[in-house]
């Protein structure tokens, strides 16, 4: 996997085939890709669930430590979100 950042001088404008994407493609842009994570409470145990880049729920764990383990040993890149 490759994280070959390079500044492009656009980091405010998207390259014109991202802009012309339509709802239905930007719901399923990096679902393959992309995981993020949050904290969950089931059974009043606290966790972490992990989600596709769609919201899709796709595995859990006891912390967050091991979910970002989890989601990069399925060669998916971890997402920050809020």
């Amino acid at each position: 996997m490759s994280h070959n950042h390079q500044p492009d001088g656009n980091a405010g404008n998207p390259p014109a085939n991202l802009r012309q994407l339509s709802a239905a493609d930007w719901a399923a842009f990096g679902v393959q890709q992309i995981a993020y994570i949050r904290p969950v409470l089931v059974n009043g145990v606290r966790g972490i669930s992990i989600h596709a880049a769609d919201g899709t729920p796709i595995g859990a764990a006891p912390d967050a430590r091991l979910a970002i383990a989890a989601i990069l040993q399925h060669e998916m890149e971890p997402a920050l979100v809020h």
